[in-house]
């Protein structure tokens, strides 16, 4: 029954916090520009509009992808709120990650093509990180399960300060963030603004919109994990990585994808692989 209210719960938190942690972000994006900005509320505005238009695809596919992108990311997410196994989560958010790229890919439109091949250039880059990290809170805790990282005495970024910072990697590319916002954006000076997402439109966009609030929930999450013995520190960790977050993506023009995987490879699963040979000596 625990598990149950713990699953509910977070069915329905998770796009109320995301939507919420997107409309911060345009406050203080806003606030980098110097101009005043929308209000908090906007993205869910924003999703409210977009419910209400006329449903709109190229082909039937986009419809199924669309809801399977959203069904793993609620799912993953009501996982992780009932103390789930990690890999379970990641398999989930993958299946949901692949499901959104070829709806992308079923549209002939150019945009959409281009933008899809970009994300799943993006995917290549953050799941192996992932699963470095993964494996590092298995070398600490014994056990892939959420629950086991809760029973520390010490926090996680204690003993994995390089896996945190590699995970900073996955996180800037699952927010589209600058400077790995190439396959999709949110904001108007990209060269390619919203790629995969070129030929969703109306409802099926909406549905897109919310499975990314779910998805940010579930990456600032992960986050939270790394500082689980006090909650005020927990607090403290998730506002200045995200503050981080949104301070590179107003200071950091977008780079290529080459760049990305050369980074993301070389520097996040160096520091990641440096970090699991320091805890498996320990």
């Amino acid at each position: 029954m625990d598990t149950l209210i713990l699953v509910i719960i977070g069915l329905v938190a998770g796009p109320v916090i995301g939507g919420l942690v997107a409309g911060l972000d345009r406050r203080v994006t806003a606030w980098f520009q110097s101009r005043q900005g929308p209000p908090i509320m906007q993205a869910f505005y924003d999703v409210a509009k977009l419910l209400g238009k006329e449903k709109m695809v190229v082909n039937q596919w986009q419809i199924l992808c669309a809801w399977v992108y959203l069904i793993a990311a609620a799912v993953s997410v009501a996982l992780f709120f009932a103390q789930g196994d990690l890999l379970v989560i990641f398999f989930v958010q993958a299946v949901g990650a692949v499901f959104l790229v070829m709806g992308a890919m079923s549209a002939k439109s150019p945009y959409s093509q281009v933008g899809a091949q970009r994300e799943l250039m993006q995917i290549l880059a953050y799941e192996p990180v992932l699963i470095l990290v993964f494996v590092g809170i298995y070398l600490v805790t014994g056990s892939f399960s959420i629950s086991s990282v809760w029973e520390l005495e010490q926090p996680l970024l204690a003993k994995m300060p390089l896996l945190y910072l590699a995970l900073g990697y996955a996180l800037t590319i699952k927010l589209r963030k600058s400077p790995f916002d190439f396959s999709t954006s949110h904001h108007g000076h990209q060269e390619l603004v919203k790629g995969v997402l070129t030929e969703y439109s109306g409802p099926y966009l909406a549905l897109v919109e919310i499975a990314h609030w779910y998805e940010t929930v579930l990456v600032l999450g992960l986050c939270a994990l790394f500082w689980s013995t006090n909650v005020f520190w927990m607090a403290a960790l998730l506002i200045g990585t995200y503050a981080l977050e949104i301070l590179v993506d107003n200071t950091m023009a977008r780079m290529t994808w080459r760049w990305m995987l050369k980074r993301v490879w070389l520097l996040g699963m160096g520091m990641s692989v440096v970090n699991l040979i320091w805890l498996y000596a320990g």
